[in-house]
């Protein structure tokens, strides 16, 4: 489904990404790990065209989206449910409009009908209760599920993108999210997760990949990835390699 063809990108005279091959099935549940800065958020911003890559091609089911025009993404990105690090709701907004949001904007769904597939939603993500609270009243756990909650609003994701979903919670709300991973994942639909977070890796996903430097140095499955010898993965992983294993 998604097809990386020797992409590279920089930000300004740096270089993020070092001409980076890879393809995803939209049914496989892949981490991709590495370190603050190492471009694993630059990744899913590339899939969705929210930037553009300075050379090499991105492919969505083969077709390629590095110079489409903005008014022709819109079909392309609807195949995909994202979640970034901060939860991007509307501050101004409470629990129910910001969910409602999509649904006002790519459907054609009546007031009466929005309020019934807003509170589904919310009852799927456990945060019901909260739907007249405004983001700022939300815990971080509480943010993050209804920003799953509208990210799955507008459509019928093929698969979901999640920016390291786990980032600052307490170890109770962590788990909860990767519940919740899990439970929108099944067999048809997978996900990729970027996360620093080795936890969160290794509890969600059976693919792993491993950035830094602006490539991917390890590519391959939990067993692949605690028996790899370069010594960047293994002090990544640090006491976790012994603990796994």
């Amino acid at each position: 489904m998604i097809t990386f063809d020797h992409v590279s990108f920089y930000r300004g005279e740096r270089l993020i990404l070092n001409d980076v091959s890879f393809t995803v099935d939209s049914s496989e549940k892949v981490a991709i790990l590495g370190g603050s800065g190492e471009g694993k958020t630059t990744i899913l911003r590339l899939i969705l065209r929210l930037l553009q890559p300075d050379s090499g091609r991105v492919l969505i089911d083969g077709e390629d989206i590095t110079c489409k025009e903005e008014d022709k993404l819109t079909s392309m990105r609807l195949k995909f449910s994202i979640v970034f690090q901060d939860g991007a709701l509307f501050d101004s907004l409470n629990v129910k409009e910001n969910v409602a949001f999509y649904l006002r904007e790519y459907t054609k769904m009546s007031e009466v009908e929005i309020d019934r597939r807003v509170r589904e939603l919310l009852k799927v993500v456990a945060v019901d209760k909260a739907i007249d609270l405004m983001p700022e009243e939300l815990s971080g756990g509480m943010l993050r599920r209804v920003a799953i909650a509208r990210s799955l609003a507008a459509q019928n994701p093929r698969m979901f993108l999640y920016d390291e979903p786990t980032s600052d919670l307490d170890p109770v709300s962590a788990s909860k999210i990767r519940k919740l991973i899990l439970d929108l994942s099944d067999q048809t639909r997978g996900f990729i997760i970027v996360t620093h977070e080795i936890m969160d890796a290794v509890k969600l996903a059976n693919r792993f990949m491993f950035l830094m430097g602006g490539k991917i140095i390890f590519d391959g499955t939990k067993q692949q990835m605690m028996k790899n010898d370069s010594q960047e993965l293994i002090e990544f992983l640090g006491d976790w390699r012994e603990a796994i294993n």
